[in-house]
């Protein structure tokens, strides 16, 4: 099991899928990886979205994690699908406990200081900044970061294309969530491609 911090530095963006098609999760974790995006957040808002999970983890150099885990029932229900890693949209204590309790790499939603202060006691120093762009987007994340200078963050809702280098341009940033990449999941071609030009943005990690 890798931890949090490893698989956010592994790409600059994390794909945030919706796949209502088992049939298209092969195809669509495939085209990601081969465009150079190997850590695939399979959201668990489609009937189908255990059976994608358990489908893409058959596709060589993915690593599936589940995302819109809401209570220890979608925990338990993702780990027994095989998700390699778990988002949530926010933090519980209930939540937090028993993430941290099966030792799966788990990155919480916060959106204010009092998340993160929860996030803090349970002894959790990764979140997502959730919803990114509806939460004050980058002037509200870096002003929320100066009394928290030991986070490391993936901002998450409301991100583009156009905008991602932006938020990798903030240190405490090593990764942003991106629902744009699969928009079209019946499109490999045009999924790999986004997923190759996202891979090239600038970041504070290569533009020092």
């Amino acid at each position: 099991m890798k931890p949090i911090e490893t698989i956010m530095r592994m790409a600059p963006v994390i794909p945030v899928l919706v796949i209502s098609d088992v049939a298209h999760a092969i195809p669509v974790a495939q085209a990601l990886v081969a465009g150079g995006l190997r850590v695939l957040e399979v959201t668990l808002r489609t009937p189908a979205a255990l059976e994608v999970i358990a489908k893409m983890k058959q596709v060589d150099g993915a690593i599936v994690g589940a995302g819109t885990v809401i209570n220890t029932a979608s925990l338990e229900r993702a780990i027994a699908a095989g998700a390699e890693f778990i988002v949530s949209p926010g933090l519980t204590e209930t939540l937090g406990h028993a993430a941290i309790a099966t030792r799966v790499p788990f990155l919480p939603g916060v959106a204010n200081a009092s998340d993160i202060m929860r996030g803090l006691d349970l002894g959790l120093e990764h979140f997502k900044f959730f919803p990114a762009e509806a939460s004050g987007g980058i002037k509200a994340l870096s002003a929320l970061l100066g009394p928290f200078p030991d986070l490391r963050i993936c901002p998450t809702g409301g991100i583009t294309a156009s905008t991602m280098a932006d938020w990798l341009m903030i240190d405490q940033v090593l990764c942003v969530g991106g629902s744009w990449l699969a928009k079209d999941p019946t499109d490999p071609e045009q999924i790999r491609r986004f997923a190759q030009a996202a891979c090239s943005a600038p970041n504070h990690q290569n533009a020092h």
